[in-house]
């Protein structure tokens, strides 16, 4: 996975640097190969963001168009309606606001809790499209 998302961020840099020599044509744009991106990134442990977690920020930085959709996923914790898990979604949600990187990745990517529901995920991408 991290050769075609690394892949990816080469094909924004290279839209970007067309872009900024004006010399952009539809056909080297980096962006003709992908219209909108999914990754979904499901680890039980938390030490596991930390394999794309460079990669990760330099994509949430590049992307100003919103042409990447980023999903984390931490299996370990109880899901997000748990009270137990309450705590956690707050310090989280109060961290990524006021500093703009959540506490679970270390990534600019906020972390959601449990398996994630691939029914309603695959329905709302099917919407979408």
């Amino acid at each position: 996975m991290i050769s075609i998302v690394k892949d990816i961020v080469n094909n924004l840099k290279e839209e970007e640097y067309d872009h900024d020599l004006e010399k952009k044509t539809v056909s080297g744009s980096g962006r003709s190969n992908f219209k909108r991106v999914y990754f979904y990134w499901v680890t039980r442990e938390q030490g596991s963001f930390d394999w794309f977690k460079g990669l990760m920020n330099e994509l949430a930085v590049m992307d100003c168009d919103g042409i990447i959709e980023m999903h984390n996923y931490c299996t370990s914790v109880y899901e997000e309606g748990d009270a137990r898990s309450a705590l956690i979604a707050m310090l989280q949600s109060i961290n990524h606001a006021k500093n703009g990187v959540d506490i679970v990745s270390g990534t600019r990517v906020k972390t959601h809790f449990a398996r994630p529901n691939w029914r309603n995920e695959f329905s709302t991408v099917g919407h979408q499209h």
